[in-house]
Formats: structure tokens, C-alpha cells, sequence
């Protein structure tokens, strides 16, 4: 006895057979775990300044400051970079069920998570830059850095895909970890 056949439906090109697993994150979503993010970043942020203090013998806040801020900005790296390769998720974006995903939709090579860390950058030096390249007031520094803020999470709806420049830039993507 031979059993029906059923048609086989043609391979679509833009269909991914994880396609599912793969769908692009909201804005919202992303926004509110960068909120949560920003929370924890502050007790990582106070802990390695802490520890820097103290090694240093640090007893004002002007001395060895330049050094202080490359260390934070290294163990912010890595505390973003680390977990971003290894699983493509930080806790907050376990909270929110986000990922990180490199182009073949795991999780981001080294290079690829510490791209995407240094281009993160974006969503806050270009408005600080103006502070004292043009001598601006700290109001108008905060109402500058606002704006740009906003210009740049609204540029993630001009992408097909609906993710951020930096992502862009580094070639990932943060999709919906929901199962």
C-alpha cells in the first residue's frame, strides 16, 4: 500500500528554518532591558572604581583620573563582551528574553562582541564631545545628549531588521530569546 504524497511546499529564500527563534527583538523590549542594564552597569561602575580607589591610594578625585576611567571603561567591556560571546546574553537580557546573535545566528565572535561594545559607545560620546569642544553649559551638554539619545534609538525603526546602529555596525543582532 503506498501512502499519499504530500506536496512539498518551495523553499522561500528569506525563510530561515529558525526563524522563529530568530525574530528581531522590540524597541521597547531592548529599551527596557538597556534600563535594567544601566541599574546593574552602576553597581559594577561603583564596585571596579572602588577598587581602583583603594589599589591606587586614590584620596582625590582628580588624581590618576584618566586612568580610572580606561579601567571602568575595560571592565565595563568586559562584563558586556564576556557574556555577549559566550551565550550572547547579559542577565538583563535574560530577564527580557533578548540575545545577541552573530550573522549565523549564534552567538557573536570576540572581535564581533567587542566591536559591537566599542560602537555602543556611540549612544553617548558624540553629544559629550560637544561639551568641550564648543565650551556648551552643562544644561544644554544634558539637553544635547537627550536628543541624540532619542535620534538614536528612533534610528533602529529605519532599519529593516529594527535594530540599532551599533548592531549594524558590528553585524548583529538582538533577537526574541522566548521559547
Amino acid at each position: 500500500m503506498t501512502r499519499p504524497v504530500t506536496p512539498t511546499p518551495p523553499p522561500d529564500a528569506d525563510a530561515d528554518a529558525d526563524a522563529p527563534a530568530l525574530r528581531p527583538a522590540t524597541i521597547r523590549r531592548r529599551l527596557a532591558a538597556f534600563v535594567y542594564e544601566s541599574v546593574l552597569l552602576f553597581g559594577v561602575v561603583f564596585v571596579a572604581g572602588l577598587a581602583f580607589s583603594l589599589v591606587m591610594q586614590q584620596r582625590n578625585g582628580l588624581a590618576w583620573h584618566n586612568l580610572m576611567s580606561a579601567w571602568i571603561a575595560f571592565v565595563a567591556g568586559v562584563y558586556f563582551v564576556a557574556p555577549w560571546h559566550v551565550g550572547g546574553q547579559t542577565l538583563p537580557m535574560k530577564t527580557w528574553r533578548l540575545r545577541v546573535v552573530g550573522p549565523q545566528g549564534t552567538p557573536p565572535s570576540l572581535g564581533r562582541a567587542t566591536l559591537r561594545y566599542l560602537a555602543a559607545w556611540l549612544w553617548f560620546l558624540p553629544p559629550f564631545a560637544l561639551h568641550p569642544l564648543f565650551g556648551l553649559p552643562l544644561p544644554q551638554t544634558l539637553a544635547a545628549a537627550a536628543i541624540w539619545f532619542v535620534l538614536w534609538a528612533a534610528s533602529a525603526m529605519l532599519s529593516s531588521t529594527r535594530q540599532f546602529p551599533h548592531d549594524r555596525i558590528a553585524g548583529t543582532r538582538v533577537v526574541d530569546a522566548s521559547r
